[in-house]
C-alpha cells in the first residue's frame, strides 16, 4: 500500500508519502508563506527526491479538516485534483485525529489544541490501547474552558500539542489540575507522516471515498457566514420578523 499524505489545515505545510508501513519521504515547512505557495513544490520536491510515479500510488491521504478555512480548501483541493487526475480514491483523516497521532504509544491522554479564534479551539481527546489509537473526546470546536474541564474530570496525566499551546498555555497552567506536559517541537504541528499512516488504517477498513465525493468538514461556519447570519439576524429583529 502506497499512501501520499497531504496536511495544510494549519500553520504547517506537510506532503509525505508511506508505503506498506515506512516512512519513505516528508517534508514539512512551518513558515511565513502561503500553503498555495508551498505544497505542490514540495510535493514535486519529494517526487523527484525518491523518483515517484504518482500512478503508482494506491490513495491520497488528506487531513479534511478542522482548521484554517484557507488551508482546507488550498489542502482539498490539490487532493481532489491529484485524485480525479489519477483516477485514485481519498482517505480523509480527520485533522485533530491525525495530530493526536504524533504522540502514538503514550501512555498520557492526548490532547490536540488548535487555535479556532474567540477563545474557541478545535480539539479532542484519546488514548492508546492495545496498540491503536481510541477516541475518548471526537474532535470538536469548544471554548478553552470546556475541553479543560473534561480533562480535570479524567483525573488523568495529559499531553498537549498542536499551535493552540502557545495561545492556551497560561490557561493551562493556571486551571488544569492533572499532571500535563507539552510535546516536544518535533511532535507538536501537523505532520502528514502521521495522516498518512493513520490513513493506511483507515485503507484496511476500506475507509475511502472517491475524488468526486471528497470535500473538506470545516466543523463550523467561516467568520464571513458567521458575520453574514448575525447581520440578518439584526436586519430580521429590526423588521421585527
Amino acid at each position: 500500500m502506497r499512501v501520499l499524505a497531504l496536511d495544510s489545515s494549519g500553520l504547517v505545510a506537510s506532503v509525505a508519502v508511506v508505503e506498506d508501513a515506512e516512512l519513505i519521504a516528508e517534508y514539512t515547512v512551518n513558515y511565513k508563506k502561503t500553503h498555495s505557495q508551498t505544497l505542490l513544490p514540495m510535493l514535486d520536491e519529494i517526487a523527484s527526491m525518491i523518483e515517484l510515479d504518482l500512478e503508482t500510488i494506491d490513495a491520497i491521504a488528506i487531513s479534511k479538516g478542522p482548521g484554517s478555512f484557507t488551508g482546507l480548501r488550498i489542502g482539498s483541493a490539490t487532493a481532489k485534483g491529484l485524485g480525479l487526475a489519477l483516477n485514485k480514491p481519498i482517505i480523509e483523516i480527520p485533522t485533530v485525529d491525525g495530530l493526536a497521532y504524533n504522540l502514538w504509544g503514550t501512555s498520557a491522554v492526548v490532547c490536540p489544541l488548535m487555535d479556532a479564534r474567540r477563545n474557541q479551539t478545535y480539539t479532542g481527546l484519546y488514548e492508546f490501547t492495545d496498540g491503536q489509537m481510541c477516541v475518548i473526546e471526537p474532535q470538536c470546536a469548544v471554548d478553552i474552558a470546556q475541553i479543560v474541564e473534561k480533562i480535570n474530570e479524567l483525573k488523568r496525566e495529559i499531553i498537549f500539542l498542536g499551535d493552540g499551546v502557545p495561545v492556551f498555555k497560561a490557561f493551562i497552567e493556571e486551571q488544569v489540575q492533572v499532571p500535563y506536559a507539552f510535546a516536544p517541537a518535533h511532535m507538536n504541528k501537523q505532520r502528514a507522516g502521521a495522516v498518512a499512516s493513520l490513513a493506511c488504517i483507515y485503507a484496511e477498513k476500506g475507509q475511502m471515498v472517491s475524488a468526486q465525493a471528497h470535500q473538506p468538514d470545516y466543523l463550523r461556519l467561516s467568520q464571513a457566514e458567521r458575520e453574514r447570519q448575525e447581520k440578518e439576524k439584526r436586519l430580521l429583529g429590526d423588521a421585527g420578523v
